[in-house]
């Protein structure tokens, strides 16, 4: 059976090897001296830690560029999500196919959830009905909202929000960009001068009276 060193996941994952094997000890796993890790095991704890051995209904509310953009990712179901029910406002969408699930209408909202046991939105709809959505999710049920309009929700306790904000992303990354041309344009350092050349420069510095020019020459 395929095994994994405790050193090649920490390189893979630019960690120290040693806090890696702590950490995967709070998983019940410690792997086996000499011979490191079984890959299968091993992937199957954390996807447990993380809630990813079950199948979870998620909805998707808003199939405009993104919301379809969303539905046609193939990364979901692999990471144990399924799109239960794509859903939109406009009656123009309510049956068109997209990624192979047929639109449905925001007035079934409240049954879709209900009916599919959805614990999980998201919401891609412009930022002036997200609130409005979202207010429908959690009275429906719902008690985790992934949200990418561009708009903060407010929500009440006990229920989880993660915002993607892909405008921040771009911005952190002009951050560093504009760092890293920083530091390339960035004069390089002068060397610390000895005691004894300080001391040099003072004496070809002196004026004619021998004393210090109050503001030396460049």
């Amino acid at each position: 059976m395929p095994t994994v060193s405790s050193e090649e996941l920490a390189t893979a994952a630019g960690v120290n090897s040693a806090k890696l094997r702590k950490d995967f000890s709070y998983l019940g796993s410690y792997g086996t001296r000499g011979v490191g890790y079984d890959v299968e095991y091993l992937v199957y704890q954390i996807s447990r830690e993380l809630g990813l051995t079950q199948d979870w209904p998620v909805v998707i509310v808003g199939i405009g560029n993104l919301g379809a953009a969303l539905a046609n990712y193939g990364g979901f179901a692999s990471r144990g999500f399924r799109v239960a029910a794509l859903i939109d406002a406009d009656p123009a969408m309510a049956g068109k196919p997209v990624a192979g699930l047929p639109v449905r209408h925001t007035d079934e909202l409240e049954s879709i959830i209900s009916d599919n046991g959805v614990s999980i939105g998201v919401i891609a709809t412009p930022a002036g009905a997200a609130q409005q959505v979202c207010d429908r999710l959690v009275a429906a049920g719902v008690t985790s909202i992934l949200n990418f309009a561009p708009t903060v929700l407010s929500v009440p306790e006990g229920v989880d929000v993660r915002k993607v904000d892909l405008s921040i992303e771009l911005q952190i990354l002009a951050f560093h960009e504009q760092r890293k041309a920083g530091e390339e344009n960035a004069p390089s350092p002068v060397p610390p001068r000895s005691g004894a050349a300080v001391r040099a420069a003072s004496e070809n510095r002196k004026g004619p009276d021998g004393d210090v020019p109050a503001v030396m020459p460049a």
